[in-house]
């Protein structure tokens, strides 16, 4: 209909944006999460081996550090999970990995990989992760969540990947709280775009030729939201995308260096430095006072914070990602509270404040 080419357009623009930015050839808008994402992603890998006559590939490596949601949506699209560890330093146990692949290699449908990964760190292995894939006849599937550590520096496409969504509500402005409504459109190379979802009433612009199905109600999940997008990405243009990486990493690397000496940084990468998130070790501070990361969190917001991402991806522990948006004083407002926090745990520990009954314990205060 002729009051549809607006969006027709932006839509369009924004598919060529985002493959601009990840190397991809295509884009399907058509999931509305990044989990929904996973598994349109990952029925198009299984369409395609079904193509090749090898329906019976259906094992995914997945690493321990994954999202919840990776091994969920790999076994919602009929494949069987082998987990992969990892090693001390947070990234993947590349011995194990290819250990797996190999026992695995004759039905080898996929591994789905975070990059940075779910711990804060580059994996320096990534290439050969997707080589090792690659040389037993599966596919990868990039989780996208991080690709806030990416964007303007590298292309997840050139790294290796074959699929990869994109949480347009964490990376590219689309509001995150409240619960949505979010956008996972995935990414893939040309070799996936023909099972790539249609729609059954509207024929969908990117739709492929042999398309897997319908995984949403609507052609383009969305659509009103992805307006957002399209206005940030133009607006940055191709410096302030990469600008905006480079502060992110920078923010995090900096909030990293100033709380390490309070609450130890569990995972670094090269040259000591993690990616645009660092998780930090509460656990020591449960032995030695009693008091929990829920504790923490709730004293945070005497400060006037919420608290970040709590025990995941690791039990009591806090995993603080800034992003680029934040200002330098915004930044120690938040490091200065939290430093402040250790020194009442560590009256606590003195026994200057009682276990039970402390600012930690009581928090959060009401001012009236």
């Amino acid at each position: 209909a002729k009051h549809t080419e607006g969006y027709h357009q932006i839509i369009n623009e924004l598919d060529n944006l985002l493959c601009q930015l990840t190397g991809f050839a295509s884009f399907s808008f058509q999931p509305n999460a990044g989990s929904q994402g996973e598994y349109t992603g990952l029925l198009c890998i299984r369409a395609l081996h079904h193509s090749q006559g090898e329906a019976h590939r259906n094992v995914c490596l997945i690493p321990s550090s994954a999202h919840g949601t990776n091994p969920a949506s790999a076994v919602m699209a009929g494949m069987k999970v082998v987990v992969v560890k990892c090693d001390s330093d947070g990234n993947i146990d590349l011995d194990d990995f290819r250990e797996k692949a190999e026992l695995n290699s004759d039905n080898l449908a996929a591994t789905m990989v975070t990059y940075p990964s779910t711990h804060g760190v580059f994996e320096e292995s990534i290439k050969t992760i997707c080589d090792i894939v690659h040389q037993h006849g599966g596919q990868v599937y990039m989780d996208g969540a991080n690709m806030n550590a990416m964007v303007g520096i590298c292309r997840p496409a050139e790294i290796g990947a074959d699929v990869m969504h994109l949480n347009l509500h964490k990376t590219f402005a689309i509001p995150h709280g409240g619960g949505g409504p979010g956008m996972g459109p995935i990414g893939v190379g040309e070799h996936l775009i023909p099972f790539l979802p249609d729609h059954p009433v509207v024929s969908c612009n990117n739709h492929g030729s042999s398309p897997l199905g319908t995984i949403s109600a609507a052609p383009w999940g969305s659509p009103l939201i992805l307006l957002i997008s399209w206005a940030y990405i133009r607006l940055l243009g191709t410096y302030g995308q990469k600008r905006s990486t480079q502060v992110a990493i920078l923010n995090a690397n900096y909030m990293a260096h100033r709380l390490d000496p309070h609450y130890p940084v569990v995972y670094r990468g090269a040259n000591e430095m993690v990616a645009h998130e660092c998780v930090v070790n509460l656990a020591p501070l449960k032995e030695s006072s009693g008091v929990t990361v829920e504790d923490v969190a709730k004293r945070l917001v005497d400060y006037g914070f919420h608290a970040p991402t709590m025990s995941w991806p690791v039990p009591d522990s806090l995993m603080i990602e800034p992003t680029e948006s934040e200002s330098l004083a915004e930044i120690d407002r938040f490091c200065d509270a939290l430093i402040k926090i250790r020194q009442e745990i560590r009256d606590i520990e003195e026994g200057k404040a009682n276990q039970e009954n402390n600012l930690l314990k009581n928090a959060p205060h009401s001012y009236h």
